[in-house]
């Protein structure tokens, strides 16, 4: 029996997964939604298995089969360990790891070269590999860390429309235009705030950069502080010695012509996505290799 590999593209607004042959070859694509194995793992157990068997039908195999296969979950939270052995014990393959999403990006984006990623989205993490090695830098979460990200950046924006709207400081167009849609009642900017998750506060950050890109103040003054922190960090990830940088994340595009110039030299572009990166990852662990001398 054909022992099939899968690879799990597992994010917080919906789950990816790809079967493929033992020598990676990429048979059929499903999808399911959300899979955070921090805020909900049933759910993401549930969708894990759904994105699974969709890809089997995909590839005109029986959905049933997941069970003989082996896979590469790729999730945030992988290194928040009781939620990973929950999730782990519980998948329905015969085999599995769980991996850092940023982990299966980077696979995908460089392939086997040597390198960084910065994933630019709701939150920020850096990841550098150097033959063997792989490094973090960041990612530590929206409550003390994701400096850069879209929540922080939509954070600020809601912070600055308060103190304009208080007088304190200088309003613009950006800031009028978050009090319009509050009411101009600055008690609905602090229910909604007092309640918000990260990738609600995020999706104020498109509205920053393209306020930004008319020369709003106010939006100039937040980007470029972002950018100053993304800045900062590749700086590290450069001074450890990676020459190739790779801007990932909902807000990479917007982003690149923010950044410092000594950085533009180093950016490429990614040769494929997370999920052929947690296929790729499948075939190095789990595939078949050829034997020595064949």
């Amino acid at each position: 029996m054909t022992s099939y590999l899968i690879g799990i593209d597992g994010g917080g607004t919906s789950c990816r997964a790809a079967v493929a042959a033992p020598d990676g070859r990429i048979l059929g694509r499903g999808k399911a939604g959300a899979a955070n194995i921090l805020t909900d793992p049933e759910t993401a157990l549930a969708n894990i298995t759904e994105a699974s068997r969709a890809a089997f039908g995909d590839a005109g195999l029986d959905p049933a089969g997941i069970t003989a296969a082996s896979a590469i979950v790729g999730v945030a939270g992988h290194n928040v360990g009781d939620a990973v052995h929950y999730v782990k014990r519980r998948l329905p393959f015969a085999a599995a790891e769980i991996e850092s999403d940023g982990l299966i990006a980077l696979q995908g984006a460089l392939g086997e070269k040597d390198g960084a990623v910065a994933i630019l989205g709701t939150g920020t993490i850096y990841i550098a590999r150097h033959g063997e090695a792989v490094t973090y830098i960041g990612g530590w979460g929206f409550t003390i860390g994701d400096h850069g990200s879209g929540a922080r950046i939509g954070h600020a924006l809601l912070q600055e429309s308060l103190l304009a709207f208080d007088g304190i400081h200088q309003g613009s167009p950006v800031t009028d235009s978050v009090m319009a849609e509050f009411n101009n009642d600055p008690r609905d900017v602090v229910d909604f705030a007092r309640l918000a998750k990260p990738g609600e506060f995020g999706r104020y950050a498109p509205r920053v950069f393209e306020h930004a890109g008319r020369g709003d103040a106010v939006a100039l003054g937040l980007l470029k502080a972002a950018a100053t922190t993304v800045d900062e960090a590749l700086d590290v990830v450069v001074s450890r010695g990676s020459e190739r940088l790779c801007l990932l994340g909902g807000l990479a595009p917007l982003y690149r012509p923010w950044l410092a110039e000594r950085h533009q030299k180093h950016f490429v572009e990614a040769e494929a996505d997370a999920l052929t990166g947690a296929v790729a990852l499948a075939a190095q662990r789990f595939g078949s290799r050829p034997e020595v001398g064949a």
